[in-house]
Protein backbone atom coordinates (compact mmCIF):
# COMPACT_ATOMS: atom_id res chain seq x y z
CA UNK A 1 0.00 0.00 0.00
CA UNK A 2 1.23 3.47 -0.88
CA UNK A 3 0.66 6.48 1.35
CA UNK A 4 0.34 9.95 -0.12
CA UNK A 5 0.72 12.83 2.31
CA UNK A 6 -0.14 16.36 1.25
CA UNK A 7 1.14 19.53 2.83
CA UNK A 8 1.26 23.24 2.09
CA UNK A 9 -2.38 24.19 2.39
CA UNK A 10 -3.70 27.01 4.52
CA UNK A 11 -5.20 30.46 4.43
CA UNK A 12 -3.89 32.71 1.67
CA UNK A 13 -4.93 36.15 0.49
CA UNK A 14 -6.20 36.61 -3.01
CA UNK A 15 -3.40 37.42 -5.37
CA UNK A 16 -0.93 35.38 -3.39
CA UNK A 17 0.58 32.03 -4.22
CA UNK A 18 1.06 28.67 -2.63
CA UNK A 19 2.91 25.44 -3.17
CA UNK A 20 1.34 22.15 -2.31
CA UNK A 21 3.42 19.02 -1.84
CA UNK A 22 2.43 15.38 -2.08
CA UNK A 23 4.97 12.97 -0.64
CA UNK A 24 4.68 9.30 -1.53
CA UNK A 25 5.85 6.43 0.66
CA UNK A 26 7.73 4.87 -2.23
CA UNK A 27 9.30 5.85 -5.55
CA UNK A 28 6.93 7.71 -7.84
CA UNK A 29 8.80 6.89 -11.03
CA UNK A 30 6.54 3.99 -11.94
CA UNK A 31 3.20 5.72 -11.51
CA UNK A 32 1.33 6.24 -14.76
CA UNK A 33 0.10 9.62 -13.66
CA UNK A 34 -0.02 11.78 -10.57
CA UNK A 35 -2.01 14.88 -9.98
CA UNK A 36 -4.27 17.04 -7.89
CA UNK A 37 -8.02 17.33 -7.53
CA UNK A 38 -9.92 20.12 -5.84
CA UNK A 39 -13.23 19.77 -4.02
CA UNK A 40 -14.86 23.13 -3.49
CA UNK A 41 -17.84 23.50 -1.15
CA UNK A 42 -21.03 22.52 -2.93
CA UNK A 43 -19.24 21.65 -6.15
CA UNK A 44 -18.08 18.55 -7.92
CA UNK A 45 -14.51 17.46 -7.54
CA UNK A 46 -12.37 18.94 -10.30
CA UNK A 47 -9.04 17.81 -11.70
CA UNK A 48 -6.68 20.75 -11.31
CA UNK A 49 -3.49 19.38 -12.79
CA UNK A 50 -1.81 16.10 -13.63
CA UNK A 51 1.55 14.91 -14.83
CA UNK A 52 2.10 11.67 -16.72
CA UNK A 53 5.06 9.38 -16.31
CA UNK A 54 6.67 10.83 -19.42
CA UNK A 55 6.30 14.35 -18.08
CA UNK A 56 3.31 15.49 -20.07
CA UNK A 57 1.19 17.85 -18.01
CA UNK A 58 -2.48 18.66 -18.11
CA UNK A 59 -4.25 21.57 -16.46
CA UNK A 60 -7.83 22.53 -15.83
CA UNK A 61 -8.89 25.66 -17.65
CA UNK A 62 -9.01 27.49 -14.31
CA UNK A 63 -5.38 26.58 -13.60
CA UNK A 64 -3.81 27.27 -16.99
CA UNK A 65 -1.30 30.06 -16.80
CA UNK A 66 -1.40 30.09 -12.98
CA UNK A 67 -0.59 26.53 -12.01
CA UNK A 68 2.56 24.46 -12.37
CA UNK A 69 2.83 20.79 -11.52
CA UNK A 70 6.18 19.16 -11.10
CA UNK A 71 7.97 16.18 -9.63
CA UNK A 72 11.04 15.54 -7.51
CA UNK A 73 11.97 11.90 -7.95
CA UNK A 74 14.67 12.09 -5.29
CA UNK A 75 12.04 13.11 -2.74
CA UNK A 76 9.20 11.00 -4.17
CA UNK A 77 7.15 14.16 -4.25
CA UNK A 78 4.78 15.89 -6.60
CA UNK A 79 4.25 19.63 -6.32
CA UNK A 80 1.54 22.00 -7.36
CA UNK A 81 2.36 25.68 -7.44
CA UNK A 82 -0.50 28.11 -7.96
CA UNK A 83 -0.07 31.84 -8.33
CA UNK A 84 -2.46 34.77 -8.50
CA UNK A 85 -4.84 32.91 -6.23
CA UNK A 86 -8.55 33.65 -6.37
CA UNK A 87 -11.32 32.95 -3.86
CA UNK A 88 -12.68 30.33 -6.27
CA UNK A 89 -9.45 28.36 -5.78
CA UNK A 90 -10.69 27.55 -2.28
CA UNK A 91 -11.23 23.89 -1.58
CA UNK A 92 -9.70 20.65 -0.41
CA UNK A 93 -6.81 19.67 -2.64
CA UNK A 94 -6.18 15.96 -2.86
CA UNK A 95 -3.24 14.24 -4.46
CA UNK A 96 -3.57 10.99 -6.38
CA UNK A 97 -1.32 8.47 -8.08
CA UNK A 98 -2.32 5.82 -10.56
CA UNK A 99 -0.55 2.52 -11.00
CA UNK A 100 0.22 1.27 -14.49
CA UNK A 101 -1.42 -1.96 -15.55
CA UNK A 102 -4.11 -2.31 -12.87
CA UNK A 103 -4.99 1.35 -12.95
CA UNK A 104 -5.35 1.31 -9.18
CA UNK A 105 -5.48 4.82 -7.76
CA UNK A 106 -4.02 5.91 -4.45
CA UNK A 107 -5.37 9.01 -2.72
CA UNK A 108 -4.01 11.37 -0.16
CA UNK A 109 -6.06 12.68 2.74
CA UNK A 110 -6.37 16.16 1.28
CA UNK A 111 -5.23 19.58 2.37
CA UNK A 112 -7.47 22.61 2.80
CA UNK A 113 -6.74 25.77 0.85
CA UNK A 114 -8.72 28.87 1.66
CA UNK A 115 -8.27 32.03 -0.39
CA UNK A 116 -9.62 35.17 1.23
CA UNK A 117 -10.70 38.16 -0.82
Amino acid sequence: QVQLVESGGGLVQAGGSLRLSCAASRSIISFNVMGWYRQAPGKQRELVASIARGGITNYAHSAKGRGTIGRDFAKNTVYLQVSTLKPEDTGVYTCYAREPGSGYVYWGQGTQVTVSS
